[in-house]
């Protein structure tokens, strides 16, 4: 009887700590490891909204969860070293921002769940079976841009432009995957292009530099790089009197002419109720499809239009 009673006692409280150990309410801290690739504003942005979705829906830094935050510089080998890191302090969830961030990750553990933001084509990025379906341990969401309504603003803010400059890192899948879409843009409009890789940022004014006389604008999509390195480009492409057309805002704010783009904020707060689902126990990565954002924002940089001499039309002036 005596043995029956306490058995019956260690199940029951068994059962209480796991429900304790659970949700935003309980005693356990979640540990929750981040690497974001490098430092720029959408990449910052996303980053931040994370934490405040994680943070609105209960999980809060310092009370029940604790954040380890990690950027990797730009570098690859320091992907992999984090990544290393988180996967052997047994995080409870890791957040991966930007690809080559979650392909190190993604090399490291088939257990952990990792939520992926700022990536543009998961299934392209070798991270799941496929985006609709991940079926492993890797979900998140995409910040594919929309390419052709980038295009257009571009045709028209500058209709007498003939030929574009694809400005992008050869390094980077997600950067290979939108670069191809902007050539088949470009010809659907009627457009020549020159592709302009980099491989690193040392490349990055020289590059610019050899696109003068060639092209009447440049287009960057959301390329970690070249974001990274947007004052270098605006630098050398507005001296010559080149505009360029960006994937996000953070490239407008640094020298870009306009984009039609993502808020990378509200990407990471979908991110983060993601992360939720899978913290609660309601859903696993496998199961959970990539998620997209629906609403975009024209962004133009007037100060930039000034200086071209670049005419706002009225259907695109705020």
């Amino acid at each position: 009887m005596k043995k029956r009673m306490l058995a019956v006692m260690t199940a029951a409280v068994m059962a209480m700590s796991a429900l304790t150990g659970c949700g935003s309410g309980g005693s356990k801290t979640v540990n929750i490891g981040v690497i974001q690739l490098t430092e720029h504003p959408a990449l910052d942005a996303a980053y931040q909204g994370f934490v405040d979705g994680l943070s609105e829906a209960g999980y809060k830094d310092g009370e029940n969860i604790k954040i380890n935050f990690n950027n990797a510089q730009g570098d690859q080998s320091n992907c992999t070293t984090i990544a290393q890191k988180l996967v052997n302090d047994k995080s409870d969830l890791i957040l991966a921002i930007a690809t080559p961030a979650a392909q190190a990750c993604a090399a490291q553990t088939t257990e952990i769940p990792i939520l992926i933001t700022a990536v543009t084509d998961p299934e392209t990025s070798g991270l799941v079976e496929s985006n609709k379906a991940p079926g492993g341990n890797v979900t998140g969401t995409s910040d594919l841009t929309p390419v052709a309504e980038q295009m257009k603003l571009l045709t028209q803010l500058l209709p007498e432009a003939k030929t574009v400059g694809i400005l992008y890192c050869s390094a980077e899948d997600n950067s290979i995957f939108q670069a191809n879409i902007a050539k088949d843009e470009a010809t659907k409009a009627g457009l020549s292009y020159v592709e302009a890789t980099v491989s690193n940022t040392n490349e990055i004014m020289s590059v610019v530099e050899s696109l003068v006389g060639k092209v009447d604008v440049i287009y960057a999509p959301t390329d970690n790089m070249i974001a990274e390195g947007m004052a270098a480009v605006s630098s050398v492409a507005t001296e010559n009197g080149i505009p360029c057309i960006v994937g996000e805002e953070g490239m407008v704010t640094n020298g870009g002419l306009a984009t039609y783009g993502l808020d990378y904020y509200n990407l990471g707060k979908q991110t983060a109720a993601m992360a939720v689902s899978v913290l609660k126990g309601e859903k696993k990565p496998a199961e959970m499809p990539i998620e997209y954002l629906t609403d975009c924002t024209l962004t133009i940089n007037e100060e930039v239009a000034k200086t071209l001499n670049i005419e706002i039309p009225a259907e695109l002036a705020k």
